[in-house]
């Protein structure tokens, strides 16, 4: 694997001020509205729903507030109607980019990426310009120091993931993407807690920066980062800098 490590760029969306973790609860309270609306409050019979609610966890996001957020979407009629529209494009230097939003207004999100895009020397492209870059996949990420690596390969291979990978002090386990709400609870099961859990774009091929481009980068990320309708972008910079916990 080129660069950081996943956990580096995970530990960057999770934020390190209170007002970046404002915006993560309000993102993630998004996807749980839409999971509640789109096949119930349930947690037991809406497995999306159970995905939503072990990120809101792995994300710190207090149990009273998911339950709020849950009660809310089940009890509201006509509320916002969120969609989740996916976007395309090059970053600086010619970084490809994946950007995954859930947005009450299309014209509203995709006018702002364009503007994050055209300031930090990228461009939006049209749908296709880059997703064959890229694998959808499942990532689940624990910490290294909880199991050696046989007895994680044992457990992760008959939860029915499909690889796991150590890097820097974190196993990587990697899943199809209609898979990791299984391989997750069956490793819960196991007594294994998880840093994160959510679903990806891999990129299949990786892009360094210059240090002038690598500015534009960080920029960049943290104009999508404080985005509201903004869930979560991809990209195949592998030289940026870690973050400070």
């Amino acid at each position: 694997m080129a660069g950081h490590s996943k956990w580096n760029n995970i530990k960057r969306k999770k934020g390190k001020t209170d007002a970046q973790r404002a915006k993560v609860f309000t993102k993630v309270g998004r996807e749980l509205t839409v999971a509640v609306r789109e096949s119930g409050a349930d947690p037991s019979a809406n497995g999306k729903l159970r995905d939503c609610i072990a990120k809101a966890k792995a994300n710190n996001v207090p149990n009273d507030n998911i339950e709020r957020i849950i009660k809310k979407a089940s009890g509201e009629s006509g509320a916002v109607a969120f969609e989740q529209m996916i976007y395309e494009g090059y970053g600086p230097g010619g970084v490809a980019f994946i950007v995954e939003c859930l947005t009450d207004n299309k014209n509203r999100t995709a006018a702002d990426l364009r503007h994050y895009f055209d300031k930090n020397g990228g461009n939006l492209g049209l749908p296709g310009s880059v997703m064959y870059m890229f694998t959808r996949r499942g990532l689940i990420l624990i910490e290294a120091k909880v199991a050696n690596e046989e007895k994680m390969m044992e457990d992760v291979l008959s939860a029915g993931a499909e690889d796991l990978v150590l890097n820097d002090g974190v196993y990587e386990i990697i899943t199809e993407p209609n898979d990791i709400g299984k391989v997750r609870e069956a490793l819960e099961l196991c007594g294994y807690k998880f840093l994160s859990c959510e679903l990806e774009y891999s990129p299949s091929t990786y892009t360094s920066l210059s240090n002038e481009n690598l500015v534009k980068m960080e920029k960049l990320l943290d104009m999508l980062m404080d985005n509201d309708d903004v869930q979560d972008s991809w990209h195949n910079c592998d030289n940026l800098p870690e973050q400070d916990e």
